[in-house]
């Protein structure tokens, strides 16, 4: 590999890490810029039931580029020609395929918290599992701007 391409490899090694520093958490704890200053609907009521679940990976079309731009570069350094053009465009291609995939399988842990409001009305709403929950325990559920939360009481 040539002082060139390890030059380049690096930044954009160093451009996908930045990036992945760019993730929306899903915390029921963590509030979005645009979710400042929003009036939240609050209403109370009692877990009935908590289940562990799995969230899936979200893919970053930025991180994915990022992979198939080093696929294509480690590919390139195979044969010479036609064989080096060839080698690029399916470095290319396994690179992007491989860093989409990895993103995908990156799950984390999550809860479905199953809550009877005081009103009556039963509803279920998955978060991060950052927040311990138990059954019967007293919560809010904060409603608004299309976002739900389950935090403690």
């Amino acid at each position: 590999m040539s002082s060139q391409t390890r030059s380049i490899a690096a930044a954009v090694l160093l451009a996908a890490g930045a990036l992945t520093g760019c993730a929306t958490s899903d915390s029921s704890m963590v509030y979005s810029q645009s979710q400042m200053r929003q009036a939240q609907t609050v209403q109370i009521g009692t877990v009935i039931s908590v289940q562990n679940v799995k969230m899936e990976g979200k893919s970053n079309e930025l991180l994915t580029l990022g992979g198939a731009a080093l696929g294509g570069l480690a590919g390139s350094n195979v044969g010479g020609g036609k064989g080096q053009i060839a080698g690029s465009i399916v470095g290319a291609l396994a690179g992007g395929f491989g860093a989409n995939a990895a993103q995908q399988a990156m799950s984390k842990n999550a809860l479905e918290i199953t809550v009877k409001l005081d009103s009556g009305r039963m509803i279920s709403i998955v978060q991060e599992a950052d927040v311990p929950f138990v059954q019967n325990q007293r919560v809010r559920v904060l409603s608004g701007g299309g976002n739900d939360r389950v935090v403690p009481l």
